[in-house]
């Protein structure tokens, strides 16, 4: 019930004024206000948010016409790969700081998160950087930077950036429909013990076993 003022990054997608950031940015909010690179402030309007991923598309009305960033291919991205990872850290806008992708389909660093695919880099993202791009050096957007983890609570610590493999699927539901569905299985397994495996008279414990 408390007004406060949040800051975030993001980056446009296309001509039509799309802008890509993460859902935690816009989260509760009830103006939205983008100030692009030339210092030019436009409203804007929430198109769609998926929680799962921490990803939200959100909309301008350009009188201009944008420059806009292409998405890579975060499936062929190799560890040790230079990326470069855009924002406005702490406040200090537009900011690139530069680093190496230091490892694919990492668990979620937060309590509570759910996404399991995050790709994880050293490139400084710091409080303020979330929603920015993470580019390759062919310049093209290979991630969105969300997270950072840190034992102490700092701003410096591990990054963590959705893949665009990622983005691309959840964007195509969001401008289609405004939302995001997905199938769901409810499932309880345990894993298929050597004493299970005997007892079920099955010569191997690879798999799991469904008990509901």
């Amino acid at each position: 019930r408390e007004e406060g003022f949040s800051l975030g990054s993001g980056f446009l997608i296309n001509r039509k004024g799309y802008i890509l950031t993460n859902a935690h940015v816009i989260s509760n909010a009830v103006n939205i206000r983008v100030v692009l690179a030339a210092g030019k402030e436009y409203p804007a309007k929430i198109i769609g948010i998926d929680r799962l991923t921490d990803t939200a598309l959100i909309k301008i009305e350009p009188d201009f016409i944008p420059t806009v960033l292409p998405f890579g291919d975060s499936d062929t991205l190799q560890m040790g790969e230079v990326v470069l990872a855009m924002g406005n850290p702490l406040g200090f806008q537009h900011s690139v700081t530069s680093g190496l992708i230091s490892a694919k389909e990492r668990v979620a660093p937060h309590a509570g998160d759910r996404y399991i695919n995050f790709l994880q880099t050293d490139s400084a993202i710091n409080p303020g950087s979330s929603g920015g791009p993470l580019i390759n050096l062919y310049g093209e957007v290979v991630g969105i930077n969300t997270a950072i983890y840190s034992r102490n609570g700092g701003s410096l610590g591990i990054g963590f950036s959705i893949p665009t493999s990622t983005a691309k699927r959840v964007l195509e539901s969001i401008i289609e429909i405004g939302s995001v569905q997905r199938g769901w299985i409810g499932i309880e397994a345990q894993d298929l013990s050597v004493e299970l495996a005997k007892s079920f008279k099955i010569s191997s414990t690879s798999g799991v076993l469904i008990t509901g």
